[in-house]
């Protein structure tokens, strides 16, 4: 196999959660260009002909499947329908993150309903299909995390935009998700499945003033924040036998913003 055969997704299954989002969208694009028969997770069962028909539009078959993170037998059932279907599954991403804090102030259940979705969910999900890879004796797994679980908040970055980004919930988890990416490696290492942590900084889109993009691009090394296709390297590597020696790892794909 050539270097650039390694990349190739081709005979893989694989699975997005919280498919539907900026960055997973493009994840889940670049893995089914990449040859994977790919599966996304959304928790609106009235949007998944919509999802699928805007992929195909695309030009690529991604099957849209109805996924609440928050409840064990909706991944147990995913999970069944997809070995069913497929008989394997090859890759996850764990892309789905529900944000249900506005402040510091918030009361509890905020707190603890984002732990139910982004802690126990993710742990579900994780559990569930990395079981199914470790008696397959191989997978890939990959965690979405963020800049935010690798340092703290910036607040200049918001100072007079009318809006923040500074979520208790959401830098708990984000941290918290590189510990346990390398918790997941130790435990499937030894059959052969991997864990890696993909860490991305701001994406663009038509919703992001202007005003705080050009703050933002000043933080980091290639003045601009991400694109549509800025993660889309990165998840093919990871999920690919181009990376077969690469587990436990955390990927920062943040223009730089960290390593300031």
């Amino acid at each position: 196999m050539s270097v650039l055969q390694s990349f190739s997704l081709e005979g893989k299954t694989a699975l997005v959660t919280g498919g539907a989002g900026l960055y997973g969208r493009q994840i889940a694009l670049a893995l089914a260009r990449a040859g994977a028969r790919t599966n996304m997770t959304t928790r609106s069962r009235e949007r998944l002909s919509e999802l699928e028909e805007s992929f195909g539009r695309q030009g690529v078959a991604v099957a849209a499947h109805e996924l609440d993170q928050e409840l064990e037998e909706s991944v147990l059932e995913l999970r069944d329908r997809l070995v069913a279907v497929h008989g394997r599954i090859d890759i996850l991403v764990n892309n789905a993150v529900a944000r249900t804090m506005g402040s510091w102030d918030d009361p509890l259940e905020a707190f603890d309903k984002s732990m139910r979705i982004n802690a126990t969910g993710l742990f579900a999900v994780t559990r569930a299909f990395g079981d199914v890879m470790a008696a397959e004796g191989s997978g890939s797994i990959i965690n979405i995390g963020s800049i935010q679980g690798m340092v703290g908040p910036d607040e200049w970055l918001y100072k007079d935009m009318g809006f923040h980004g500074c979520f208790p919930d959401y830098f708990y988890h984000k941290g918290g998700m590189l510990n346990f990416t390398r918790f997941v490696a130790s435990h499937y290492g030894p059959r052969n499945v991997r864990c890696n942590c993909i860490s991305p900084g701001g994406l663009a889109s038509h919703r992001t003033p202007d005003a705080f993009q050009a703050r933002y691009n000043e933080r980091t090394m290639l003045g601009r924040m991400a694109g549509e296709e800025d993660l889309a390297g990165s998840v093919v590597f990871l999920s690919s036998d181009a990376s077969a020696y690469v587990t436990g790892a955390n990927l920062p794909v943040d223009g730089g913003y960290t390593a300031k």
